[in-house]
């Protein structure tokens, strides 16, 4: 029986990813983004349904769950980096701007989404929200955003997992070919990102994509509550 899939941020790299992978097992495939030209065209391309939504507004959130009935998987994949400081960034102003910005794209967007839809989630549901490597190093306010997004992640398992909904969070690595870094990465930063790695090679949208499938699956009834690692060994735990 087809599933009814949520992902917001779904019209490019890591959420289109996974999005596709739903949609290539004739999921029913809900995507978001705020650009509705972008929109349509990752919908028309995935074969999935395109919703304009600013995940950041509450009432645009709220518009969007009014328009979903049950929902077997909700993908939290809207994110990035802060926007630039306007002006000089070592203001108190400049570094308020910046931290509204990380916390509201990378923390704000899950919480609110998930709430929204929490009432359509049912028993075999799940919730996987994309966090990163930023969380454990060197990931300043974005890192912290993650960081965050990880802790509200254990405490909505607790709340959701006695209901038959596992909530986990996939931290990704270093991931190529998305527009992460809005191309301004480069080849030096390249190259140390990926000999931080213990495999050598710097991660595929699709290696997110695979674990977030997995995570869906009935193999996966008994991970809640959980990070995910997913970079290669660049970040181990034990």
């Amino acid at each position: 029986m087809s599933r009814t899939v949520l992902v917001t941020g779904g019209t490019s790299g890591i959420g289109r990813a996974i999005a596709q992978r739903f949609a290539a097992d004739q999921e029913e495939v809900f995507i978001t983004g705020r650009n509705p030209d972008t929109v349509a065209q990752a919908a028309k391309e995935i074969g999935a349904h395109g919703v304009v939504c600013d995940a950041t507004s509450a009432e645009r959130v709220g518009e969007l769950a009014a328009q979903l009935g049950d929902l077997d998987v909700l993908v939290n994949a809207a994110g990035g980096l802060p926007e630039p400081a306007s002006g000089d960034p070592s203001t108190l102003e400049a570094q308020l701007a910046q931290w509204h910005s990380s916390l509201a794209q990378n923390l704000l967007t899950a919480v609110l989404t998930t709430v929204a839809v929490q009432a359509k989630l049912t028993n075999g549901s799940c919730v996987i929200n994309i966090g990163s490597i930023g969380a454990e190093r060197r990931g300043g306010s974005y890192g912290a955003a993650k960081a965050a997004l990880a802790a509200w992640n254990a405490s909505l398992s607790a709340e959701l997992a006695p209901k038959g909904i596992t909530c986990n969070v996939i931290s990704a690595g270093f991931v190529a070919d998305t527009n992460f870094f809005g191309g301004q990465l480069a080849e030096e930063r390249h190259r140390a990102l990926v000999n931080e790695t213990h495999n050598k090679r710097p991660g595929t949208v699709d290696d997110i994509a695979q674990t977030a499938y997995f995570l869906a699956s009935s193999g996966a009834r008994h991970i809640t509550g959980q990070t995910i690692h997913v970079n290669g060994g660049a970040f181990t735990t034990r």
